[in-house]
């Protein structure tokens, strides 16, 4: 499990740091306003801090949804328990070659 975390927050935290230099190249963060149209009262690294965050919890997102579509049937089924300490719920293991 730890392994699959770092799978999806690693490449996001990558992401976030080119996409957050990308975008503050070509925006001002002191020129931002807010839906009522007022300047926003945050500093300048306060505005550079909360979109890092937004920037990397949307890639995180992303490469989480790749991640659960990239998991095979069997990954998915498989149940976690060994065979002689499985319930009747718990799917049992399918012979190769049927």
């Amino acid at each position: 499990m730890k392994e699959r975390v770092m799978w999806i927050a690693w490449p996001a935290f990558l992401t976030a740091g080119a996409l957050e230099t990308v975008v503050f190249a070509l925006v001002d963060p002191e020129a931002l306003r807010g839906f009522d149209g007022e300047p926003l009262e945050l500093s300048r690294s306060a505005v550079y801090t909360v979109s890092f965050f937004v920037f990397w919890g949307a890639t995180m997102l992303s490469s989480a949804l790749t991640t659960l579509l990239s998991a095979s049937p069997f990954e998915r089924n498989r149940c976690p328990l060994p065979v002689d300490g499985r319930p009747q719920a718990c799917p049992k293991p399918v012979p190769r070659g049927r």
